[in-house]
């Protein structure tokens, strides 16, 4: 369907029907217009994976993918692309026609709580990683969607904050993924963020939405809310925000009907939205091919393979005193310790989990590419939970349709674990909006002592352990971070339990009477706490062992959105058990699953240290093949890992105050900071070792006198000095020696990564056109690129810097707002 039979059908449209086109029919679904054939699409989180239309917890499998910081951590746009063709898949896979992806807010800070989820602190990697990511999506006819349209850079009261950033900043730093993403990848959907920008939310904001991005940018796909982030009618349709999300509607509807009717929404208003939803169906292929009915867990093997390569490219090595890899012909006993051994940390928490296919733990991808040569010897040490774990096991649940358990209850189908999120009637003819729950299982400890046993819940909960009340989450129910700020605070007690007695477990719920999104979910977790005699058992594993791998790091409880960290440590007791363990074996090699930086307190006390991020279902073996040398660790940094919090360029702003957050810091996040105040970092941008060696040398510009407009092509060649095939990460920065305005010491502008054999020397060819050059100039409204003398920095990091030429632009280029359509 064309252009032309888009006005057709939408000049047949009553008004009433392209009202309806522009608010969602239900939590996933746009709204059909029958009368027309014009069909209703189904809409999908998330990043690392398609769900599709069920809970975030359970629900249908799906491929879980690196997270978005790991696959930046690639630097690999050939890569990524791959993964979002397989994106684009999965989303079919779940009757979707558009995947709610990808997130490019920009790494401010080491504290956003959805840090995993992003990118990278720089603009100009993030742009180019999206844009990879959008055209492997789109390339499978699926819609991708950025997000989150801007300066969502913190989770701290996200649905209300307002983002005070200036304008210099939001057009060299936090706009440049969304431009990218526009006038490259052309994506077909853009995402507004829940925050206000400069004192008006982002889905009420006409320059945002219209000035810029439609109008500037010249976007024509749809622009739709976060879900539950629109907040009026006339306002929003007015300012460009063409689709409310979910539905059914609360702002739109007869709402706006009458404030078309009354003149307040101009008719050509309401139409030149309802187009762009007819074209994004088209797009999609919505009214040629039906979506299938049915979600399908379709576990596909060159997925696997696909996601076990990601993780691994994504792996960055930050130490190496020679240890790693990993022979093991040298080995006889190897130690694994620590909490994240046995248990796959592949994604963080929040909108982007997925119901994962399987999830290779550490310790199975070790003991798959080691097979029975070398003994495995495991210590947990201690614990890095946020909430309890969860208690595991089958559960009968039986169903009221009031919140007080009275009456006869309803049969609803068994749960797998003790974590429920209901989107539905639970069961056949019970309330889906006010019921109470009981759910019932069975629990044998392992081991003698005080049980701890915890409850959150979005509604009410208490947890009976032999019909005594242990957990009280009802009467003391206490707002909470959980399910999106929509739950409790974890309510906790004890119980001492005896080894091989089975317990009955009952968990009583019932629904709110009001909630945020209209969530309804509880969990349960149970454990038996760690104490100091793990630790030194672990040390004592340790001392036994040719080398200790300590697998330490955070999961999706820490790295979620909805909630920030107010440090960089690793949480629990961690940091003591790598001192114990390195004590006691100078062999011992950290891997971090983190989503962020975190402090390294111990680094110059271990001989190595893999940050392996969260890397999909595959997890074990992408950590396995990097540790035992099947694979080169070709991950470079996508954020800087200062020494301490406070190195952070916006630690004085963080997380903001009084309903503000002002990005006071500027132009000057990350390597820009570091690089222009002296600040020297634990871990520089794009560092990353390989288990190989690399030369750099004969660099070559294409000119050394450019006049406006021209382009700049470097050339420069790469050798692989070292005995084993591997791959670089050669980076390029741009430095203005003299500007008028403040500009960072210097910027990436390009990167390449390079597939070397040992001996072998390939020729690198990057290119800079003027935006590359240019900084914004806010009085002139325009980019401006100065005459005068201008440096090209390549090196491996942004601080490992191997070569550099000088060249200069004879005169002024400027290139006004109205105009900007130059090449990143």
């Amino acid at each position: 369907m064309n252009e032309q039979h888009i006005d057709t059908l939408l000049n047949a449209m009553t008004l009433e029907e392209q009202v309806s086109l522009l608010a969602g029919a239900s939590f996933w679904m746009t709204v059909p217009v029958e009368r027309l054939g014009i069909p209703a699409i189904k809409v999908s989180d998330g990043p690392n994976g398609a769900r599709g239309g069920g809970s975030l917890v359970g629900g249908v499998k799906a491929a879980s993918f690196p997270v978005a910081i790991s696959l930046a951590s690639t630097w690999n746009t050939a890569l990524v692309a791959q993964v979002g063709q397989a994106l684009g898949q999965e989303a079919h896979s779940k009757g979707a026609r558009v995947l709610l992806a990808p997130t490019v807010n920009l790494h401010r800070s080491t504290q956003n709580g959805r840090n995993f989820e992003c990118y990278s602190e720089d603009p100009f990697l993030s742009a180019q990683v999206c844009v990879a990511y959008i055209q492997g999506v789109q390339g499978e006819g699926v819609g991708a969607t950025v997000k989150h349209y801007v300066g969502n850079e913190s989770e701290f009261e996200r649905m209300s904050i307002s983002s005070e950033i200036d304008e210099r900043a939001l057009r060299e730093l936090y706009l440049v993924p969304f431009e990218a993403a526009v006038k490259e990848a052309r994506t077909w959907a853009v995402m507004c963020a829940y925050n206000k920008l400069n004192g008006t939310f982002a889905s009420e904001n006409r320059r945002l939405l219209t000035d810029i991005l439609k109008r500037e940018w010249g976007f024509d796909g749809v622009v739709m809310s976060d879900w539950f982030a629109t907040h009026t009618t006339v306002e929003s349709v007015n300012a460009g925000l063409d689709l409310e999300m979910p539905g059914p509607t609360k702002h739109r509807g007869q709402k706006l009907l009458e404030a078309v009717r009354a003149g307040e929404v101009h008719a050509e208003t309401l139409q030149d939205s309802a187009r762009r939803v007819l074209r994004l169906l088209t797009r999609v292929g919505a009214f040629e091919r039906p979506a299938p009915a049915e979600e399908q867990a379709i576990d596909r093997p060159e997925h696997r393979a696909l996601i076990r390569r990601a993780g691994v490219e994504g792996t960055v090595l930050l130490k190496n005193d020679g240890v790693l890899p990993l022979d093991p012909k040298q080995l006889k006993k190897l130690a694994l310790i620590g909490p994240n051994v046995q248990t796959a940390q592949i994604m963080g928490g929040g909108s982007a989990q997925v119901n994962a296919h399987y999830r290779v733990s550490p310790y199975e991808g070790i003991q798959a590419q080691l097979g029975e040569g070398v003994e495995l010897a495991y210590e947990a040490g201690c614990s890095n939970h946020k909430l309890l774990p969860l208690l595991q096991g089958q559960l009968s649940a039986e169903y009221f349709s009031n919140r007080d358990l009275s009456g006869e209850a309803v049969s609803g189908p068994s749960v797998a674990q003790a974590e429920v999120m209901w989107s539905t009637e639970p069961a056949p003819g019970v309330n889906a909006d006010s019921f109470s729950a009981r759910l019932s299982t069975r629990f044998t400890p392992v081991e003698d002592g005080e049980h701890h046993f915890g409850l959150v819940s979005a509604g009410l909960s208490r947890l009976f352990v032999n019909g005594q009340l242990v957990v009280d989450n009802w009467g003391a129910w206490k707002q909470g971070e959980t399910y999106f700020g929509a739950g409790s605070q974890e309510a906790t007690g004890t119980l001492r339990l005896q080894v091989g007695h089975a317990y009955d477990v009952t968990i009583e719920y019932a629904t709110p009477a009001e909630g945020v999104m209209g969530l309804r979910a509880v969990r349960a977790g149970v454990t038996l706490p760690l104490g100091t005699e793990h630790l030194e058992r672990a040390a004592q594993l340790a001392a036994s062992c040719d080398v200790a791998l300590v697998f330490v790091g955070h999961n999706g409880e820490w790295d979620s959105e909805g909630q920030d960290r107010s440090h960089m440590e690793l949480v629990g007791r961690q940091n003591e058990l790598i001192e114990r363990v390195a004590s006691a074996n100078p062999n011992t090699v950290v891997v971090l699953q983190t989503g962020s930086p975190v402090s390294l307190p111990w680094l110059d006390k271990v001989a190595g240290v893999l940050q392996a991020w969260y890397p999909g279902q595959e997890a074990g073996n992408a950590i396995a093949d990097v540790l035992f040398g099947a694979a080169d660790p070709s991950g470079r940094l996508p954020q800087t890992f200062p020494v301490r919090l406070e190195d952070n360029a916006a630690h004085a702003h963080y997380p903001g105050g009084n309903g503000k957050v002002r990005y006071g810091e500027g132009l000057f996040v990350g390597y820009r900071h570091h690089d222009t105040k002296n600040i020297a970092p634990l871990f520089p941008f794009g560092f990353g070792l390989s288990y190989t060696t690399f030369a750099y040398g004969g660099l070559r510009m294409s000119a050394e006198s450019l006049q406006p407009g021209d382009t700049l092509t470097v050339t420069l060649d790469v050798t692989n000095t070292g005995q084993r095939a591997g791959q670089e990460v050669v980076q390029l920065y741009v430095r203005d020696e003299r500007a008028s305005l403040p500009r960072p010491e210097k910027e990436l502008k390009g990167f390449c990564k390079v597939d070397l054999r040992p001996g072998e020397t390939k020729t690198v060819t990057l290119t800079l056109g003027m935006r590359a050059l240019a900084y914004f100039d806010d009085a002139r409204a325009a980019w401006v690129a100065e005459a005068g003398r201008f440096e090209v920095l390549v090196g491996s990091s942004s601080r490992d810097l191997r070569a550099r030429a000088a060249f200069t632009l004879q005169r002024d280029w400027v290139q006004p707002l109205e105009r900007s359509q130059a090449a990143f």
